[in-house]
């Protein structure tokens, strides 16, 4: 049996036919940017987070940055993030001229760790930018108080979290904004570069709304120094074929992450946390295991791909040399033991027992 970790092809292929028809008509209709059909996936995108407003951009990392950059921090204002996050949470707070902080996470959740976020905030400090790692959303409850007690914004990188909860509030409406990524293997992915932004503040929405379009909110008349990033037409309709499915394959996921919990059996092996397993959109079913290389070969000569997401913690790459001598040892284990194995709609019952099976062989 092979298994790979992911195939587009065979996730999309079920809407191929909606897909194709809708393209049609974006096609047919001559407009192609900033049209209906953004309009129309921001309102149905925003109605499913539970928020007032949803802003397209062309991507994740575009996403994130217009936010930072909407919210008018002074240059040089520090902002905390996970140690142990994908690099697009640092780049973006960088990239708005602003300055990353990281924490690091709680080794059995992989999220950010709020015991920790206190003794991390200065005077320069403007806000805490969450990662709800892997689909699984941070314990808000406890970082908004934090936030509430230094005169804190807090931000949602929602990029593997689409369709997670919290307390029965959606990711993308936990905080004071949110940037999603629909990369095409995302649980709601576009086919091609795509992002978003949500929020229930009315002026933010409006600064982002120009940021996206060179800064201008009317034809030829730029307000800010803005950027351009515009979630484009076609994929704004592909993401609304898709989109009242996502609850259907999250709970599939959910399914099958639930199966790896109860009937993964290897003491070699140390599963993700299972305490909120049906409020989790299970993006990645991410394990631990020391000797990462011989379990993957293993698996690999058994017919099963697998990920490591991620090989290199931040603070040991090069783009974020300053930050070397920096000790983060509980993000360098994360990033020195995880796999990924395969979790997606794809997967059949007969490939799920084979993966269990061969896993707990190891």
């Amino acid at each position: 049996m092979t298994i790979p970790f992911l195939s587009l092809k065979a996730t999309n292929q079920v809407y191929e036919e909606q897909i194709i028809k809708a393209i049609t008509e974006v096609v047919a209709s001559g407009w192609y940017i900033l049209g209906n059909k953004l309009s129309q996936f921001e309102e149905e995108f925003a109605k499913y987070c539970g928020v007032k407003h949803c802003i397209g951009v062309a991507n994740g990392l575009d996403a994130l940055t217009i936010l930072l950059k909407a919210s008018e921090f002074p240059a040089g204002s520090e902002v905390i993030v996970p140690a142990n996050s994908y690099i697009a949470t640092m780049l973006a707070v960088s990239n708005a001229n602003l300055t990353p902080i990281p924490v690091e996470p709680f080794l059995d959740t992989y999220l950010i760790d709020y015991q920790l976020i206190e003794k991390s905030i200065t005077s320069k400090s403007k806000a805490i930018l969450v990662t709800h790692l892997y689909g699984k959303c941070c314990e808000m409850d406890e970082i908004n108080s934090i936030a509430k007690k230094y005169n804190l914004k807090v931000f949602e990188d929602a990029a593997q979290a689409h369709g997670a909860t919290y307390k029965d509030k959606r990711a993308g409406n936990l905080s004071d904004g949110a940037g999603f990524s629909f990369y095409p293997s995302k649980n709601l992915g576009a086919m091609g570069d795509a992002g978003a932004i949500t929020t229930n503040d009315d002026a933010l929405a409006e600064r982002m709304r120009a940021l996206r379009n060179y800064g201008s909110s009317e034809k030829y008349v730029f307000d800010y120094q803005g950027y351009n990033s515009r979630l484009s037409e076609i994929q704004a309709t592909i993401l609304m074929v898709k989109l009242p499915y996502l609850d259907t394959e999250n709970k599939i996921r959910q399914n099958i992450a639930q199966r790896y919990l109860v009937e993964i059996k290897n003491n070699k092996i140390i599963l993700p946390a299972e305490n909120t397993v049906y409020n989790d959109a299970w993006h990645l079913f991410v394990v631990r295991v020391e000797e990462r290389d011989n379990f993957r070969k293993y698996l690999f000569d058994n017919g099963i791909s697998t990920e490591v997401h991620y090989p290199i913690a931040p603070h040991k790459q090069l783009s974020y040399q300053n930050w070397r001598n920096l000790q983060l040892p509980i993000t360098e284990q994360i990033h020195e033991t995880v796999v990924s194995l395969p979790l997606n709609t794809t997967l059949t019952p007969e490939e799920i027992s084979y993966i269990i099976q061969i896993v707990n062989k190891y």
